[in-house]
């Protein structure tokens, strides 16, 4: 199979499809759980089948040697995350099979400063926790979830189905896991039938899929179709679908909700009401934030962060929506230069990549055009970008695009917060100024010495940060983008968003423990490891470590370890 791309799906085509899913959306809210369970272990199966050829095609698409090293980005933001949530979603079904919801156990569970719960769901085993040593990640719930209510709060579907539903996925274009995880999610987790639209930037991704998903489309629970934004359009508003599901931008989402920009959407966003007054979830991308708390860093410290920014930064070519995107620091805190020049000296390890998405080199001269000290990393070729960091931006200026746009190109910006370079003082107006001044609730990245957090009054602070950041995802010390890639943590944006100021987008995804009344995502790690993140530049086995990763996922075993921990080790 080639990575070809498929034309448009015809409007009479379209409501076939959206019809034969709507009659099939009932028996498919019947389906029992054995039959789900055997479903989920085939479409593993048949996704690993697909693994190789879509790989292929998603790095002739993006201009990436698929015998190189970059090749890892694509089996690990593609097949290996898609075959680790199908494994994941298979044992929470087999949990409710005998427990009633997907198993948390008690000793999982913790109460915060503030007195609501919060959960591990990372690592679930020893052998889990190998993958990523030391790291720990937890949901934080809403008030009035407890220990003695969390089951009320999982898995609502399997105890009270409704009768049938469809969702409208608008998929994302740009990492081609995204579309598969979220028509999972509404399959699996909330019962809804699905429509996938392809975004036409990835459509060579729908043949695999059709492939892969075969079962699927031939219960009627899944079609996918392709088209642009008339096809989304008639797709969204179709008397059949009841429910919509957007990866993409704000603009996208309020086009569609309230209309095109104008006195008559701007009069229905006052009035609140929207134009397509159906369930919308939405994930929408974020200018993605990582604070720098000073502390005493050494330079191996310093250099191993500064490649996972770096790493953060030129992965995927910068199109993703947890790139790092606006670095935070103390104005005059005495390591602030240097953290920007190793940050520099790494993405000058990482190659520099084909503007694969459109628009992206408008909206980079956009973001570097007439700007003071602006810093320049590699040799672009025709089609590509060099890497932009845009230093010491005045954080006073707030109408500054770099805080209220999301480049989607490959940009880092900087900024440093005057006051004090005290930890405490320097904390509470990174969260205030996050909170208030810059765009978008999807994550946002914490950097703290350990030796910083030997301080009670700077521990105490760095925990109410992590409270009180209005993000889905906050991370310590890693990039949030492996909360994504984990499955079992919820992705999306905070809860704070509302459709009239959509920020980052309402609802949550992947979930595999199937909860509800969600506030946010933590993550923690060290500061350094042993093992570098497959992500930073010039990693020479990433592509070796995501494919048997990918391996690993199919059929976990102490066995398979050795040989992924072999292949992370060689940088």
């Amino acid at each position: 199979m080639s990575a070809a791309v498929p034309q448009h799906t015809s409007r009479t085509t379209i409501d076939i499809l959206v019809r034969r899913v709507r009659q099939g959306s009932s028996a498919w809210a019947k389906l029992s759980l054995p039959e789900r369970i055997r479903l989920l272990e085939d479409l593993r199966q048949a996704y690993v089948g697909i693994a190789e050829p879509s790989v292929r095609a998603a790095c002739e698409a993006k201009g990436i040697d698929p015998g190189g090293p970059l090749a890892g980005e694509e089996w690990l933001g593609g097949p290996m995350v898609v075959v680790r949530n199908l494994r994941l979603l298979s044992e929470s079904l087999k949990d409710i099979q005998k427990h009633g919801v997907p198993l948390i156990p008690r000793k999982h569970l913790r109460t915060l400063e503030d007195g609501r719960l919060a959960a591990r769901l990372f690592p679930r085993d020893r052998l889990e926790g190998m993958l990523l040593p030391a790291t720990t990640g937890e949901v934080y719930f809403q008030p009035g979830v407890t220990a003695d209510n969390l089951r009320d709060h999982q898995a609502s579907f399997y105890k009270k189905p409704h009768k049938g539903r469809v969702c409208a996925v608008l998929g994302g274009g740009n990492v081609n896991s995204i579309p598969p995880l979220d028509c999972l999610y509404k399959l699996f987790v909330e019962g809804t039938a699905c429509v996938l639209k392809m975004n036409p930037v990835n459509a060579y991704l729908g043949p695999f899929l059709e492939q892969a998903f075969a079962p699927l489309i031939a219960r009627d629970a899944l079609a996918i179709m392709y088209g642009g934004a008339e096809e989304g359009a008639q797709l969204v508003h179709h008397d059949a679908v009841d429910e919509v599901h957007i990866t993409g931008s704000d603009k996208t989402h309020d086009a569609l909700v309230w209309g095109p920009p104008g006195p008559e959407s701007d009069e229905r966003r006052r009035k609140n009401e929207p134009l397509l007054a159906k369930r919308v979830s939405s994930e929408l991308g974020n200018i993605s934030p990582v604070v720098v708390v000073p502390g005493p860093y050494s330079d191996g410290e310093l250099r191993f962060q500064a490649d996972d920014i770096a790493g953060m930064v030129a992965n995927n070519a910068s199109f993703n929506c947890n790139a790092a995107k606006l670095l935070v620091q103390p104005k005059d805190w005495a390591q602030r230069g240097p953290l920007m020049d190793r940050i520099q000296m790494s993405l000058g390890q990482a190659p520099v990549r084909r503007a694969y998405y459109p628009g992206a080199q408008e909206r980079w001269r956009q973001f570097t055009d007439a700007r003071a000290n602006l810093r320049l990393v590699g040799n672009p070729g025709e089609g590509d970008l060099a890497y932009a960091l845009i230093p010491d931006v005045d954080p006073s200026k707030t109408d500054d695009r770099v805080f209220h746009h999301e480049p989607w190109c490959t940009v880092l910006s900087e900024t440093g917060l005057p006051g004090s370079d005290e930890p405490v003082a320097f904390l509470e107006a990174a969260v205030a100024f996050l909170n208030e001044k810059v765009w978008g609730t999807l994550n946002a990245m914490l950097i703290v010495h350990p030796k910083t957090m030997r301080d009670p009054r700077v521990r105490e602070a760095v925990e109410k940060a992590v409270r009180d950041l209005r993000y889905g995802t906050v991370a310590l010390n890693t990039w949030p983008a492996a909360g994504y890639a984990l499955g079992s943590m919820p992705w999306g944006g905070h809860p704070s968003a509302s459709p009239r100021d959509i920020q980052s987008g309402q609802g949550w995804v992947h979930n595999t423990f199937m909860l509800e009344s969600i506030e946010k995502s933590v993550l923690r790690a060290p500061l350094t490891s042993l093992i570098p993140p497959p992500w930073v530049p010039g990693h020479k086995s990433m592509a070796t470590l995501s494919r048997r990763l990918m391996e690993f996922e199919q059929s976990p075993s102490w066995w398979k370890l050795p040989g992924v921990a072999l292949a992370a080790l060689r940088r």
